[in-house]
């Protein structure tokens, strides 16, 4: 066994206490054949394409563009950089990625490299256990998000290939116009990934992620298991 790194696991727990976007239906599984009865044991699991941890394919929200099941394989094991942006979003669950805190991470850890993934951390990840907290509240959604003008820069100027977080949507909450998703990344076939989770054990640079996405056909999307290889 490999003892220079170690693995994180990005990926939040699949199943019926999933906590999902308004109106989508959670995870279930439906037991067909059972040891006891058949001598192998088998459920047929359904599954709404952005369920838990997931990657959405550019076609989610420009059509014609890339499927799932199209991401170049390249991208799915890049480098990830990590911004934790969680002391300057402070809670607010209005908050947003700003350009001046990425720019202030390349201050201290320098320029961010091509062919990228950036995982975002706004401190959302300790608050999934209460979904009202996390983000779906009576008044509507209320959840940080990458902002417009660092997603700009990160897409035109970084050239990153996927971007993900630890909330439920690379938009805030609030943002219902989906600003980043229809007119920044997705048009640009720059891939997201929600609901992550540890992003905390994750150091600013020198991890690997690898994206366990699955290629559905013609998929809008898929949940994916998330690994992080962290060199000790």
């Amino acid at each position: 066994m490999n003892s220079s790194y170690t693995v994180v696991d990005l990926t939040l727990p699949l199943g019926p206490a999933t906590v999902m976007w308004p109106g989508a239906p959670a995870p279930q599984a439906d037991t067909l054949v059972t040891v006891a009865h058949d001598g192998y044991f088998a459920r047929l699991v359904h599954l709404y394409e952005h369920s838990g941890t997931h990657v959405d394919a550019p076609c989610h929200f420009v059509e014609g563009h890339g499927t799932v099941d199209k991401l170049p394989l390249q991208s799915l094991i890049s480098p990830a950089i990590m911004i934790d942006a969680s002391g300057d979003i402070a809670g607010n669950p209005d908050g947003a990625l700003e350009l001046s805190t990425v720019l202030k991470w390349e201050e201290k850890h320098g320029r961010i490299p091509d062919n990228s993934v950036i995982l975002l951390r706004t401190g959302w990840e300790d608050f999934y256990s209460d979904p009202e907290k996390y983000g779906i509240q009576k008044d509507g959604m209320h959840f940080p998000g990458f902002g417009v003008e660092a997603s700009e820069f990160l897409v035109n100027e970084r050239k990153v290939v996927g971007i993900g977080l630890d909330t439920l949507g690379i938009d805030r909450g609030i943002d219902t116009h989906f600003p980043v998703h229809s007119h920044v990344t997705l048009p640009h076939n720059v891939w997201h990934i929600e609901n992550l989770t540890n992003l905390k054990s994750l150091p600013p640079t020198g991890a690997l992620v690898f994206i366990g996405v699955l290629p559905l056909v013609d998929g809008s999307g898929s949940p994916a298991r998330i690994l992080a290889m962290v060199p000790k």
